[in-house]
């Protein structure tokens, strides 16, 4: 699938997840986390349907399609280690969600969507690549133009809920640097993580 652009309050509610963060998302599921759709008495869900979910959550949370995370999980495999965890990790460690926990953006979206347009540099160079992964000591910075600047102090002062112990940030300089490679317990997003992977060897 493409980009997923529809109501994002639906998919919170959908997967029980706080998945999207933006305002209407957060507001639709603080309002009301049944399903969408009629109040009617819901068939239990079926174990291939529970790791059909966790596997969507990964999807919706870190802007992945299909092909990518399979990439993904094809890789984690080849990592000596927890191959859940290697998944994981490797998530964790994109340039987009690196500009999320680290305080640049409020969401996701909006980071992959400032990479893209080239507003942030990489130890230096203009990147517009959402899937790089970053590495320790790696420099993230917002490119130097006033218009730029103004934008993301302002964002920078949003949120600070979801800032990453693996990240130092500094917000006068709109500059953060990657300290170290994030661990399972970094991980942002509550997932069954083997339910995913044994869903995805199937």
């Amino acid at each position: 699938m493409g980009r997923y652009t529809g109501p994002k309050g639906r998919i919170n509610r959908r997967l029980g997840a706080m998945i999207f963060e933006s305002a209407g998302a957060v507001k639709a599921f603080n309002k009301r986390d049944a399903p969408p759709g009629p109040p009617v008495r819901r068939r239990k869900v079926s174990t291939y349907g529970l790791a059909l979910m966790e596997k969507q959550k990964i999807k919706f949370y870190y802007g992945l399609r299909e092909k990518q995370l399979r990439r993904y999980y094809d890789r984690a495999r080849q990592i000596q280690g927890n191959t859940g965890e290697n998944l994981m990790v490797m998530c964790e460690r994109r340039l987009d969600n690196v500009v999320r926990r680290a305080g640049f953006c409020v969401t996701r979206p909006q980071a992959r969507q400032g990479i893209v347009h080239h507003h942030f540099q990489l130890n230096g160079k203009t990147v517009h690549t959402p899937s790089i992964e970053v590495r320790p000591g790696d420099v993230i910075t917002v490119r130097n133009r006033p218009n730029l600047k103004a934008v993301y102090s302002e964002l920078a002062n949003a949120d600070a809920s979801q800032r990453a112990d693996w990240i130092t940030f500094d917000a006068a300089d709109l500059r953060a640097v990657v300290t170290q490679i994030p661990t399972m317990e970094d991980v942002s997003l509550k997932v069954d993580v083997g339910a995913v992977v044994a869903f995805v060897a199937r």
